[in-house]
């Protein structure tokens, strides 16, 4: 892509985006769904001159996000369901697109009030990613290689948790799930993540495509509040236990943090990060930390209290 492609395309996209860009609330109170869609587009871009001393990499990337909510409410029953994808790229002059974030997370749950605070909920999760990832290591000659890790259902994990739910405010609450089945999903499984191991990875026997986990426990907590003025702090943590394995080095911990903040309203900054702790990935721990800059479109048929 030479220089006057890159800069087109970069103009076209951010008039694009903030022409888009809008929050829309209508309220529909004779309904006993709450529907919230989001989505939102960050572009950052960086060029140098050939004499620029300073030294830089001429550079173009984004990443985007889409999360839709529609839960329903009525008497003691209620039914939430989540749609949460997540992708980014960035092209650096001589290494060529690499990605920098992926997530595909769909979630469905039925909740049952037994009093103000507790309900009975049963739910079904499922988590991947869209594209290839690749770690990156020179090679004897100083050349960087990209060598495969993971793919689109490789891993994947279907979760189905059953039991109770605490919520003593509505930005906060926690599930005890003491029956939690899940189904680890790698596919193509005959090699190709050597990288990650070559006996299991993820878990998963090579040639094998699955691994059931039938006895596991799951406490998933989350945390959605507006903490000052325009600034609004998310984040969500997993912790996953196998009975049949269970020692404190293969429990899984996961946590998602995210926080916003709304310059104007077609301008947000936002700062989040991943911790993740799975020993069958990896015997360390796992981070990942995004700023981004851009803009973003709301629309919910409820107001927020």
């Amino acid at each position: 892509m030479n220089s006057v492609k890159k800069y087109l395309l970069f103009g076209v996209s951010i008039i694009f985006s903030f022409a888009a860009s809008a929050q829309v609330v209508k309220i529909d109170s004779t309904s006993n769904w709450k529907k919230a869609f989001k989505a939102g587009l960050n572009i950052n871009q960086a060029s140098f001159s050939s004499n620029w001393k300073a030294g830089g990499v001429n550079s173009i990337g984004f990443n985007g996000f889409l999360n839709y909510k529609a839960n329903y409410k009525k008497d003691k029953n209620s039914w939430e369901n989540e749609l949460d994808f997540l992708y980014g790229m960035v092209n650096n002059q001589g290494q060529g697109y690499r990605k920098t974030l992926d997530r595909i997370f769909l979630q469905t749950k039925y909740g049952h009030q037994l009093s103000s605070k507790w309900s009975f909920t049963s739910s079904l999760s499922f988590l991947s990613q869209f594209a290839k990832g690749y770690s990156y290591a020179k090679d004897v000659n100083g050349v960087e290689q990209g060598t495969l890790i993971s793919d689109i259902f490789a891993p994947a994990f279907i979760t189905s948790a059953w039991g109770l739910e605490y919520k003593p405010v509505d930005y906060f609450k926690v599930n005890f799930s003491p029956f939690s089945p899940r189904v680890t999903i790698v596919t193509d499984n005959n090699g190709r993540f050597d990288a990650v191991s070559t006996t299991s990875p993820y878990g998963v026997t090579v040639g094998e495509t699955t691994r059931f986990e039938w006895l596991a426990f799951q406490m998933a907590a989350e945390f959605n509040k507006d903490i000052a003025e325009n600034m609004n702090l998310k984040w969500r943590y997993v912790m996953f236990a196998n009975y049949e394995t269970l020692e404190a080095k293969t429990i899984d911990h996961r946590l998602d943090l995210n926080l916003t903040a709304k310059v104007n309203r077609f301008v947000n900054v936002s700062l989040g990060g991943i911790l993740l702790y799975d020993f069958d990935q990896d015997s360390g721990v796992q981070l990942s930390q995004a700023f981004s800059l851009g803009v973003l479109y709301t629309f919910q048929n409820f107001s927020d209290k």
